[in-house]
């Protein structure tokens, strides 16, 4: 019998790149394990993609900077900050943000799709995934599609960032198949900094992504398979331990990781209330 497809996002995909045990604690385990409270960066990040979302989703002549406030009020997910003083100057430089990336774009121009599920097969993979924002662009080589990705970290992003994603790879590989034209341009639009990291994909790069994603999955599969038969789920999902430690859901729980100093849920906007 053939295989079955892995049926996958970039981020479960990536989970596994990262850390197989996180992979195993996130997708494997059940009941999943007790994870730790809600990040405030996960909760300011996810307030300001429905912000923008939810912009485009007003008619064109409404597309205006003075609409954000209520969007972002009306989104905001409040959970992970130290206190309110906190909650209330990440809010507001999360407003800024906003005010002036929305200054950047033209309200008249409607995106092929925004928080957009793409979907696609393989060999190997039952692929599916949601873009932030997909383009419609226009080159000399005709009309194209193109991957926006929208950041709200605090490092700065280069072209070597967007070359290197496997889920902006993965999005572009399907949203070509989804449009039915060409989709080799992404872009990483990282809103603290206004700036924009672009990549031009080719056929071959991103047949490698496509190929590396199968490679990962196809070991997912195998250790899946393996603890079925009854293998050691630790030997099948080893640890990974490193930097990231410090930050994962599942610290407390995973034998590598109790040993490293968490990180408090607010750690990473402490900046923004300075």
């Amino acid at each position: 019998m053939p295989e079955r497809l892995f049926v996958c996002t970039p981020s479960k995909l990536g989970a596994f790149a990262d850390c197989p045990r996180r992979y195993r604690y996130s997708y494997v385990d059940r009941p999943t394990p007790p994870k730790g409270p809600p990040w405030a960066h996960n909760s300011m990040g996810a307030s300001v993609h429905t912000a923008l979302k939810n912009w485009f989703a007003l008619p064109a002549e409404r597309r205006a900077p003075g609409a954000l406030p209520t969007l972002l009020k009306a989104t905001w997910v409040r959970e992970g900050y130290r206190d309110v003083e906190q909650e209330r100057a990440v809010y507001r430089r999360a407003l800024e943000w906003l005010e002036s990336y929305v200054a950047t774009l033209d309200p008249e121009e409607e995106p092929l799709g925004v928080e957009r599920v793409v979907a696609t097969k393989t060999a190997v993979l039952a692929l599916n995934g949601r873009a932030d924002r997909i383009d419609a662009r226009t080159t000399d080589d005709g009309p194209e599609a193109v991957i926006v990705d929208y950041k709200t970290g605090r490092s700065g992003l280069d072209a070597d960032d967007a070359r290197g994603s496997q889920a902006l790879a993965l999005y572009a590989f399907a949203a070509e198949r989804v449009f039915r034209r060409p989709c080799r341009r992404v872009e990483l639009h990282h809103l603290p900094t206004g700036t924009v990291a672009v990549h031009e994909h080719t056929e071959e790069s991103l047949a490698r992504q496509v190929r590396r994603a199968e490679e990962t999955a196809t070991d997912i599969m195998a250790a899946e398979k393996a603890v079925a038969a009854g293998a050691d789920p630790d030997r099948e999902f080893p640890t990974n331990p490193g930097s990231l430690c410090g930050w994962c859901d599942f610290r407390k729980v995973c034998p590598a990781g109790a040993g490293v100093a968490g990180k408090e849920p607010w750690t990473a906007v402490e900046h923004l209330g300075a």
